[in-house]
């Protein structure tokens, strides 16, 4: 299956500026490139690329005063199947896990672990087997608690905010679960990237980036959805990171203002590469 992701992101700005872009997909989707990724800017502007303590293939660049776009566009090949789902998968005791993922044990800007949820959560999920049934009873709480609501989106909102207010749009799923994930001394990071309505019916809202999570389960990393909670088609990563604050598409050290805002995913023919290729 072949995949066409792209966005395209407007902004003012006042006065000259230094940004970071985390507007790429995430390196580990590069052996799955068929037509390469390239990020534009009117006006012309030169980007620096570097990788980040997460990984994550990132940009630095230095705006002018007025209106500036970026554009990137890409088509990956997909092997069209589900999430995959692994119901045995286990948990590992803290002691037996890798040095590389206790990190994705610890509390972060959205995902307080520290707070009221620590007690709650071994509540609400105590009682079922760890590993992967455990992770799937969050999910499924998660996405019962939490109604979708784009007019009530926030940037600031923290897991236990999502948990008392019980609304939010797809970060503030994902923050919760990951916090419960957590307090139950499971690994969980943040995602984020393209998902399109492959296989599910069409959404009545405009396309935009997509949030998700994945928990560390019998040795590897598994992709789970708090909001959608079902095997999903067709998940395109760009970064990974603690929470949302890690993995901003635009971190902007100044003044802005946010213009216009287009993502693109959508399942296309061999065709399209050819033409992408003229």
């Amino acid at each position: 299956m072949l995949i066409r992701v792209g966005c395209e992101v407007a902004f003012t700005y006042p006065r000259p500026a230094a940004v970071v872009l985390m507007l790429y997909l995430h390196p580990s989707r590069a052996p799955t490139i068929r037509k390469p990724e390239r990020l534009e800017s009117a006006p012309w502007l030169a980007v620096s690329e570097y990788t980040d303590c997460y990984g994550n293939h990132c940009g630095r660049v230095v705006v002018p005063a007025g209106r500036v776009v970026f554009r990137n566009d890409a088509i990956v090949d997909d092997c069209g199947l589900p999430d995959l789902q692994v119901p045995n998968a286990p948990q590992h005791d803290v002691q037996d896990l890798p040095y590389e993922v206790l990190l994705f044990l610890l509390a972060s800007r959205y995902c307080e672990v520290d707070s009221e949820l620590k007690d709650l959560c071994w509540s609400l999920f105590g009682g079922y087997p760890p590993g992967w049934q455990r992770v799937q009873a969050i999910c499924n709480f998660v996405q019962q608690h939490i109604r979708f609501d784009y007019a009530q989106a926030r940037v600031n909102r923290t897991a236990l905010e999502a948990y008392r207010e019980r609304t939010g749009v797809c970060r503030d799923y994902m923050h919760l679960a990951i916090t419960f994930c957590r307090a139950l001394n499971i690994p969980a990071r943040y995602c984020t990237g393209y998902l399109g309505d492959i296989g599910v019916p069409a959404a009545p809202y405009p396309m935009d980036i997509s949030a998700w999570f994945e928990a560390y389960l019998g040795g590897q990393w598994y992709a789970f959805d708090a909001r959608n909670n079902t095997p999903r088609i067709g998940r395109v990563l760009m970064a990974r990171g603690r929470d949302a604050a890690d993995v901003a598409l635009t971190t902007t050290f100044g003044v802005n203002q946010l213009q216009s805002f287009k993502i693109w995913t959508d399942e296309v023919s061999e065709n399209a590469i050819v033409v992408a290729g003229r």
